[in-house]
């Protein structure tokens, strides 16, 4: 039985790093799903018991959702649990399947790096516009597509790293 070596001081520095960033967006996400409830349940209390609606939480749960969605579908990339379809994969023999997987991880970071540029074109665009009745930048509605596009380059881009050094330690699950 061979023994595998340690990974490379630099291959766990980016581990250890992109980890960092994969915590920080699940705390992001959590607190603005605690946030959009809380203030979701401003909004009815404040439409059934004090008769009037505060307007600015529709506004406010948009951003929120941005921030839940994109930076949720970033942490996906890096722990592998976005949605992907496994199925063909695990019908092909161990070769193939790799080279599946190196396409599948080349893809999704080329698709980061669009995601990355266009939404920050979008959002040096629309930064000077503010957004009616909270009166913030319409541009930090395209934000979290900008940040969740440079963390699905990166993430991928790790991804790739791993499998070029023979140490793509991910598993197909179809369950």
């Amino acid at each position: 039985m061979s023994e595998v070596p340690e990974p490379s001081a630099g291959l766990r520095s980016m581990d250890k790093l992109f980890d960092l960033f994969s915590r920080i967006c699940l705390i992001v996400a959590g607190t603005a799903l605690v946030a959009m409830t809380l203030m979701f349940a401003w909004l009815v209390f404040g439409r059934y018991v004090m008769n009037d609606t505060p307007t600015w939480v529709e506004q406010v749960s948009h951003l929120l959702l941005m921030v839940i969605a994109f930076l949720g579908a970033a942490v996906g990339v890096r722990q592998d649990t976005h949605l992907s379809v496994v199925l063909f994969r695990s019908a092909v023999p161990a070769g193939v399947r790799t080279v599946f997987v190196f396409v599948t991880d080349v893809l999704m970071a080329v698709f980061g790096g669009f995601m990355f540029w266009y939404g920050l074109e979008l959002t040096q665009f629309k930064w000077n516009t503010l957004i009616p009745l909270i009166q913030v930048s319409e541009g930090l509605r395209s934000l979290p597509l900008t940040i969740c596009g440079a963390l699905v380059f990166l993430f991928s881009t790790g991804h790739l790293i791993r499998l070029l050094l023979g140490r793509d330690d991910r598993t197909d699950s179809i369950e």
